[in-house]
């Protein structure tokens, strides 16, 4: 007999997957014997046998797992055996390493939705566990979301105060039972139980107290997977605005939760690969389209928007919910607008007292926050628009740097970055840090980044705006600890935030339209805010193209929110006639005779009006002249409401976009003047607002494309990086995505992370390690 000892350090999404209990199961048919335990990081096997069982141990793994486990190539390890062997296989986890506010978790899966099998006993009035809503086992369940320390181990979770009842212990020691060593395990002898705090018992029973009061039209918050919701009856409309009056929410779209694809409005397109995604475990909101002359199925959910954010169940608690109510249901986050999601009983008891008439608990506690994730589709392909609860935190699928380094992204939709080892992890979702505790949860979990044990970070890059709180933070780390900070242009790191998910090597050219980024210094550019600009990306920085004609914004940040401000601009920038051009006239009514005059004033002055070239303010200049959005309360809200307008038009017109020459600029600038004249003629004549939707869409995707061309043809490029928050926008995206084919050049964009500021970070990390190899 050939035996011999096998090591193998097992990487990849490979802890909360039932990898282990998997690895035991191959190791038992083929009579090997040791040890398969959880470390940070990685699973480590040492097994002995015939060396032919452990070869064919080898080939079967990877073959064995499946999704949403995923192993990286196997480096083995030969080595000598033991005597006397080990005994038996034993499944192991190693020492406890204390999570604390951890952005990055290299060692645990994302949640996961309810599987099948789950589903099916949790409606099986036989099984002991029907209608438990706590059900898991070894491939689904929560994961990310209950961790207290990693690696992944019951005793690291919010599940270690729950001993297991002599049922659910005998399941979990049986190798032959599926949920052999599944450790988020238990029943209602043993496991969490809900709460109910409110008005009604529901005859003792929380779950049905909740179901009464959706029906009965209350608002009901929800202790959900990584955070509280709140929900309501998705048919009602006097409780969906009460919802939005109590959450401060006016506008912004609100996603639905469903029980089943069978429960999803016939209003909305369902393509097969849309059906993929929403019953993929990780259980996203799905963005899908209205189906061409359907209005909005359900009055206040998604007003102006030509989607809806469907999501089916991501816990075995929302499908008792979803199918328990019968109908569709509005989810959404459990907090008032603008602050932080609440995370326990306690707190949310305090901060949604004035919002919801009755709270469904449990107390099986919440480690760490994380919203839903939303995404969409272009072109078959998803493209994700927020990555947290599902994907978070798991290792991008890209080849990467080896490191380690650490990029904070920036300050809105904050999601820090970290590269070690040849793999890049993503955190989830921290939001804006505007507020305290978004700055609180990114110091800590800096910090202990910065202290974890083995090599030290070879850079620290952030965003290069000085008064970004991710800034001072990083800058602040670099000197106590000596580290170099790498300063990163905000549009150079959305382009090579594309260039790095797709594996491009540099140089490549980028358009990257966004809100607003901090440029170059105003001495070379003109200007200071960027956000429509052309780049030719090299290892060594950006060069500037082209970009979008400068226009002032009156009243600096306050034209963010206001995009009569952004017209107003627009308009003086254009001249005279077009201020009193009568397709302005719902601009100017949007301001007091005086308040018109003091802005103009300041804007000749040049006093608190920086001119820009932001594409994210060009949409709100054309939302406000068609009347559509004059004071914003939420970000994209003009341009969600320009877009929708415009997929209910026929095929556009397209206003000619020239380039002007600039200094400084190859190219020079990108001019909206012809279309902003289009607009205002249009508007002046009585064109419908949707067809001078459509036209700007059409016409501004016709102008960066033929600027990319143009760019293309001198520099030798065949590619074209479409990068930015702007790009959100399925409508501009797919336009321009064609235009370009039509010029002969390869679109590219976005889709493991969001192409907005929480995919920032990733681009940021390949500029910090511009000089390193990629790994292969």
């Amino acid at each position: 007999m050939n035996v011999a000892r096998l090591r193998l350090w097992c990487r990849g999404v490979v802890q909360g997957v039932g990898f282990r209990p998997l690895v035991h199961r191959l190791a038992a048919e083929l009579q090997l014997v040791g040890e398969v335990e959880n470390v940070a990081g990685a699973v480590r096997l040492e097994l002995q046998g015939e060396r032919r069982s452990l070869e064919l141990l080898l080939r079967r793994l990877p073959e064995a797992l499946q999704p949403p486990g995923a192993l990286e190539p196997l480096a083995p390890e030969w080595l000598p055996p033991l005597v006397p062997a080990p005994p038996g296989l034993r499944i192991a986890a190693a020492t406890a390493q204390l999570l604390g506010a951890s952005l990055i978790a290299p060692s645990l899966a994302a949640d996961l939705a309810p599987c099948p099998t789950c589903l099916a006993e949790l409606h099986d009035p036989g099984n002991r566990r029907h209608r438990y809503p706590f059900i898991s086992c070894s491939h689904c369940g929560p994961r990310y979301s209950i961790a207290s320390a990693e690696p992944y181990a019951r005793a690291h979770t919010s599940l270690a105060g729950f001993r297991l009842c002599a049922l659910c212990q005998q399941e979990f020691d049986d190798p032959s039972d599926r949920r052999f060593h599944a450790e988020t395990i238990g029943c209602p002898a043993c496991g969490p139980r809900l709460q109910w705090q409110g008005a009604g018992a529901g005859g003792g029973d929380p779950l049905a107290a909740g179901l009464a009061l959706l029906a009965a039209g209350g608002i009901l918050a929800l202790q959900g997977v990584g955070g509280f919701q709140l929900l309501v009856a998705a048919g009602d409309p006097a409780a969906v605005a009460r919802l939005r009056q109590r959450k401060q929410r006016p506008a912004k779209p609100l996603a639905l939760l469903v029980a089943d694809l069978e429960q999803i409005p016939a209003a909305v397109e369902l393509s097969a690969a849309e059906r993929l995604q929403l019953q993929h475990p990780a259980a996203p909101i799905v963005l899908l389209r209205l189906r061409p002359g359907q209005r909005q199925p359900f009055t206040g959910v998604a007003p102006g928007s030509t989607a809806l954010g469907v999501m089916l169940p991501a816990s075995p608690l929302h499908q008792l919910l979803a199918a328990g109510f019968g109908r569709p249901l509005v989810a959404t986050s459990g907090n008032r607008s603008g602050e932080p999601l609440c995370l326990d009983p306690a707190e949310a008891l305090d901060r949604l007292a004035g919002i919801a008439d009755g709270f469904l608990l449990h107390n099986r506690p919440i480690a760490r926050r994380l919203d839903d994730s939303v995404l969409q589709l272009i072109e078959g392909r998803p493209v994700l628009l927020r990555r947290a609860r599902g994907y978070a935190p798991q290792a991008l699928a890209l080849q990467a740097p080896p490191g380690p380094a650490l990029a904070l992204g920036g300050d809105l939709k904050s999601a820090p970055a970290l590269a070690l080892g040849g793999r890049v992890w993503l955190a989830p979702l921290l939001g804006d840090l505007a507020g305290p505790l978004p700055q609180q949860l990114l110091s800590e979990g800096l910090e202990q980044l910065l202290e974890r044990p083995g090599p030290g970070l070879a850079a620290l890059a952030c965003d290069g705006h000085p008064g970004y709180a991710s800034y001072q933070l990083a800058a602040a780390a670099a000197r106590r600890l000596g580290l170099p900070l790498q300063l990163v242009q905000h549009h150079r790191a959305h382009g090579l935030a594309v260039a790095a998910e797709h594996g491009l090597q540099l140089p490549q050219l980028v358009w990257a339209c966004d809100g607003l980024g901090y440029g170059e210094p105003a001495e070379a550019s003109g200007h200071r805010l960027w956000g429509g600009e052309l780049l030719w990306l090299t290892a060594s920085g950006a060069e500037r193209w082209a970009c979008l004609r400068p226009f002032p914004l009156p009243g600096g940040e306050r034209a963010m929110a206001e995009p009569r401000r952004a017209a107003l601009g627009l308009l003086a920038a254009a001249g005279p006639e077009s201020l009193s051009h009568p397709g302005a006239a719902a601009c100017r009514a949007a301001f007091s005779p005086g308040d018109w005059q003091l802005l103009l004033q300041a804007i000749a002055s040049g006093c608190h009006s920086p001119l820009c070239s932001s594409t994210g303010r060009l949409f709100d200049a054309a939302a406000s002249l068609l009347d559509l959005c004059q004071r914003s309360s939420f970000e994209g809200e003009a341009g969600l409401l320009l877009e929708g307008l415009a997929l209910q038009a026929p095929p556009p017109q397209v206003a000619p976009m020239p380039l002007l020459p600039a200094a400084g600029l190859q190219l020079g600038w990108l001019d909206w003047q012809p279309l902003l004249q289009s607009l205002l003629n249009a508007r002046a004549a009585g064109v419908s607002p949707q067809e001078s939707a459509a036209c700007f869409h059409a016409s501004l995707a016709a102008g960066l494309a033929g600027a990319a061309a143009k760019a293309a043809g001198r520099l030798g490029a065949t590619t074209v990086l479409l990068a930015g928050g702007c790009f959100q926008n399925r409508l501009l995206l797919e336009r321009s995505a064609a235009a370009l084919r039509a010029a002969g050049l390869v679109p590219r964009w976005a889709e493991q992370l969001p192409s907005n500021d929480g995919g920032l970070a990733l681009g940021q990390l390949w500029a910090a390690l511009a000089d390193l190899p990629i790994t292969k």
